[in-house]
């Protein structure tokens, strides 16, 4: 960290109180930040790991008017929370397995007690370092700070902290004030998100760091790299949705029944044939969400329950 752009450590309260304040006076108002239900709150951040905010929004509305607790949801079928996941775009289907998991845990071996910190948390099928420190923040502001790639974006922009993940957790961690990690974290991810985007609006979006931030002075909007996920369209990943997204509709089904119905070009001695299926339905199979069986000489899956 830079000599000047470190002046923010001189003065940290002003710093904190003009993000605070800025927060509080206007943001972006999605459902979970209304709420400091701890279930309802993981559904949103497992939902939004991999998917925009404002799609997650019915999702996760969707979803618990479906399963409106964690027992609720302890109780269902996997094969319905992954069939959800897939139906709605979700990502990768073992969150939702997870998710299931997670909420099994929660009412079988806890007495439907949550843990209230990021280390019990962790414990939870699922649910890493990220995911613990949200829940922990905004269910029971008792959360460290937590590091996305929004708040890395915001940090090296503002206050030159090198591209490096300790650096990131020891200078968020020092600007969070307190016992304010609810309020905190919402407002340095949503100042990443409205403001100090890929294109910065800072003076559009009122960003209340422009007098302590080095690249407003500088000009200089550099930010770390951002890794980019990996096409969708024709991905195994689309493929494991789609038998999923089949077999949620069926019992079960023939490797050559289910192959054309996930594939156009499926030849059952082609490419993209019986041994290309077995195999995407044995990696499903290792992930406990579809169940292989043997019927006369023929494989035939259904979803795991």
């Amino acid at each position: 960290m830079s000599e000047q752009s470190g002046e923010y450590l001189e003065d940290v309260t002003a710093v904190q109180d003009a993000l605070v304040e800025w927060y509080e006076a206007d943001h972006r108002d999605y459902p979970w930040r209304r709420t400091d239900e701890p279930y309802e709150i993981l559904v949103s951040e497992v939902m939004s790991q991999q998917t925009q905010l404002d799609r997650v929004v019915a999702a996760w509305q969707d979803f618990l008017e479906r399963w409106p607790t964690v027992a609720d949801l302890a109780a269902a079928k996997r094969g319905d929370v992954v069939g959800f996941w897939t139906d709605h775009s979700l990502g990768y289907n073992n969150r939702a397995k997870y998710l299931h998991e997670a909420a099994r845990q929660v009412v079988e071996e806890r007495d439907g007690e949550w843990p209230t910190d990021p280390d019990g948390l962790s414990e939870l099928m699922g649910v890493g370092p990220y995911t613990a420190n949200a829940v922990a923040s905004f269910a029971f502001n008792n959360g460290n700070a937590v590091v996305d790639t929004n708040v890395k974006r915001v940090l090296y922009r503002a206050f030159d902290v090198p591209d490096d993940d300790s650096a990131f957790e020891a200078t968020a961690q020092a600007l969070m004030p307190e016992g304010e990690s609810a309020v905190w974290n919402n407002a340095i991810m949503e100042l990443g998100g409205v403001a100090c985007e890929k294109t910065p609006d800072c003076d559009g979006a009122q960003c209340p760091w422009r007098e302590y931030c080095g690249a407003y002075q500088s000009g200089d909007f550099t930010a770390p790299d951002v890794p980019t996920q990996p096409t969708f369209e024709g991905s195994r990943r689309q493929f494991r949705g789609r038998v999923i997204s089949v077999l949620n509709e069926y019992d079960e089904l023939a490797l050559d029944e289910l192959g054309p119905r996930i594939r156009v070009d499926y030849a059952p001695d082609g490419d993209h044939g019986r041994e290309w299926l077995r195999g995407l339905l044995s990696d499903l199979e290792d992930d406990e969400l579809v169940t292989l069986a043997d019927e006369d000489g023929d494989t035939v899956a259904s979803l795991h329950n």
